[in-house]
């Protein structure tokens, strides 16, 4: 636990340095090489200081409002409620997929290229499409919500990883284990229980990290997209407005995707952790 918690204090004293040293040797108008800008432009309205960011989060968002970190929490729980559900439907649409093409090869041969290739759509360009079909359609007598779209986008980049994941942790047995398990006359779905997910359960968690990330990747992207409004995303968008004149606070908002992206990573390391017994994880008591 030492050994984590100096790391990710490393890792953000490195980041102070690299961004601070740059800044301060760096050409205020950025390196450029054969007419192509290499490295970013080093000056107070590109790059602030480190301090004179952190010190935006406790100014006035506004004259007379409250600070822009309270601005900046708000918008984060708010996607974060969005990143939530959309995890939630990746996850479950990834293990549904990743049994189906474990089940039948030829699900696997004729669904796993699609599955691959639905990565490479632009967000940008999926966003508005999937916001068009939701306003038309509705949940019982619940009309479909702006942040439902949301949610849908970020479902649309968490459910890849799992799949892929899982699918390659319900292959891992070996043959002899498998052969075991048809020696005593198990069935498929009591070899699936198990055998293969207790054996997944590695590539799994690994999968649902990744997934985490790319379901606030999504979320963020999808706000941005279809302009829905109270989510981290859309406040990127505000604060970019007085990128000129108070470059600081964009960077505010920037800390506010970055912190919810930590946060959602240590939610599902926090619940391997719980999962996972003491002995695989190494402990000791």
């Amino acid at each position: 636990m030492k050994a984590r918690v100096a790391t990710v204090v490393g890792s953000f004293l490195l980041t102070v340095g690299v961004w601070e040293g740059y800044k301060a040797v760096g050409n205020p108008d950025g390196t450029v090489v054969f007419g192509t800008r290499l490295l970013p432009r080093a000056d107070d309205l590109a790059m602030p200081h480190v301090w004179t960011m952190v010190g935006r989060l406790f100014d006035p968002d506004v004259a007379g409002g409250p600070p822009v970190w309270r601005a900046v929490a708000s918008a984060v729980l708010v996607t974060l409620g969005e990143v939530a559900v959309g995890f939630a439907l990746g996850a479950v649409v990834g293990v549904l997929l990743a049994v189906a093409m474990q089940r039948l090869r030829v699900i696997e041969r004729g669904l796993l290229p699609y599955v691959i290739v639905s990565q490479t759509v632009p967000l940008v360009a999926l966003a508005p499409v999937i916001a068009g079909w939701g306003g038309a359609l509705s949940i019982g007598p619940y009309p479909w919500q702006p942040w439902m779209s949301v949610a849908v986008v970020a479902s649309y980049l968490a459910f890849f990883p799992i799949a892929v994941g899982v699918l390659r942790g319900l292959h891992s047995p070996t043959e002899i284990e498998v052969d075991l398990m048809r020696s005593y006359s198990a069935s498929w779905w009591r070899t699936l229980l198990t055998l293969r997910f207790p054996a997944a359960r590695p590539y799994l968690w690994t999968a649902l990290k990744l997934a985490a990330a790319a379901a606030v990747v999504g979320a963020v992207v999808g706000e941005i997209s279809t302009g829905t409004r109270g989510g981290v995303g859309r406040l990127l968008i505000e604060y970019s407005r007085s990128a000129t004149s108070d470059p600081a606070k964009v960077y505010t908002a920037m800390f506010g995707v970055a912190a919810l992206g930590l946060l959602v990573t240590a939610l599902v390391a926090g619940g391997e952790r719980l999962a996972t017994p003491a002995v695989l994880r190494g402990d000791r008591s």
